[in-house]
């Protein structure tokens, strides 16, 4: 028989298996005779067939250092822990509110901690957001009805204040802007809008910033989008930029008229002095027709032969005329 350890678990306590190998002289099958002498022990026993050996399997006892409830309360704390740990961007903040009192200091960012039902967490984005400010009707001071849009351009620099001091800053800032662009358009002309632009830019700007800066939100720029004019007034404007246009030219072209006529006086001036060169001029412009090959033929005639012709007739005038007043 097997010698067994003396420090055998007894029944009823916690026991670890051990299973113990018989001596060699039982390499034999079992009968019911060694069954029932196996049976009579308190140790269970296993039959190897592929070594033909039994193995007695012997139970010790284990005590644990503590309870399954310790090890259900570890994994509950852990599990909350984890759902504790919140990552914030690079350009997130968290505000919270610890029992409902707004904490000193904005989170982020990186990892923190946010222990729940006590603190609640409200994620806010630093970064610039854009949104387009809805079609406006304008009446100018002129008196010219308009559609007016435009672009904002904002972001957060208190994040403690954009969630305590307005309920949605994006939203507020919009309806602002909408009654902002109607006012200070309205106090603007037409031609004004249309060549001031950057003007009324700048002004639209700085009322915005200086409603929004309670709030933590800072507006960067304010850019008039798109002006919507009705069709009589753009055939209008095409009539009047046309007529502008040919004032312009006939200005120009009275200029040029103007000139040439102040240089024909000059060379007026200048061929009286040297009545020879008014010969030369005579003969360059007939060199210059005859180089054309054409059919026309010119007859020179002088013209101090038209001034004398002239002057024959105007003797002619001055003597009839005494004869018809006698």
């Amino acid at each position: 028989m097997a010698v067994l350890p003396s420090n055998l678990p007894e029944a009823g306590t916690a026991s670890t298996a051990y299973a113990i190998t018989l001596p060699d002289p039982l390499r034999i099958k079992p009968d019911n005779g060694l069954r029932s002498e196996m049976r009579s022990t308190h140790l269970p026993l296993l039959y190897n067939p592929l070594v033909e050996r039994w193995l007695r399997i012997v139970e010790a006892s284990v005590e644990l250092p503590f309870g399954i409830g310790t090890v259900v309360i570890i994994v509950i704390i852990a599990i909350y822990l984890l759902n504790s740990v919140k990552i914030l961007a690079e350009y997130e903040r968290g505000v919270i509110f610890r029992l409902g009192r707004l904490l000193d200091t904005a989170k982020g960012p990186g990892i923190i901690l946010v222990f729940a039902p006590l603190d609640r967490m409200v994620r806010v984005s630093l970064r610039q957001e854009a949104f387009e400010v809805p079609p406006q009707d304008i009446i100018t001071r002129d008196n010219v009805t308009l559609k007016v849009n435009a672009v904002i351009f904002l972001r957060v620099i208190e994040p403690r204040k954009a969630v305590v001091e307005v309920s949605n800053y994006t939203y507020q800032t919009s309806q602002f802007a909408q009654t902002t662009l109607r006012s200070v358009l309205g106090e603007q002309e037409l031609d004004e809008l249309l060549s001031h632009r950057e003007k009324i830019n700048l002004r639209l700007q700085s009322i915005l910033d200086q409603h929004t800066s309670p709030w933590g939100v800072k507006v960067t720029n304010v850019e008039v989008k798109q002006v919507d004019m009705p069709e009589s007034m753009l055939r209008a404007m095409a009539k009047q930029a046309e007529a502008e246009r040919e004032k312009r030219s006939k200005i120009i072209h009275a200029e040029g008229e103007f000139s040439a006529a102040q240089r024909l006086v000059d060379a007026a001036h200048l061929l009286a002095t040297e009545p020879v060169s008014v010969q030369l001029r005579y003969l360059q412009t007939l060199t210059e027709i005859g180089v054309e090959k054409n059919t026309t033929v010119i007859f020179p005639v002088p013209v101090d032969f038209f001034s004398g012709i002239q002057k024959f007739l105007g003797k002619a005038d001055t003597s009839a005329a005494p004869g018809k007043t006698a």
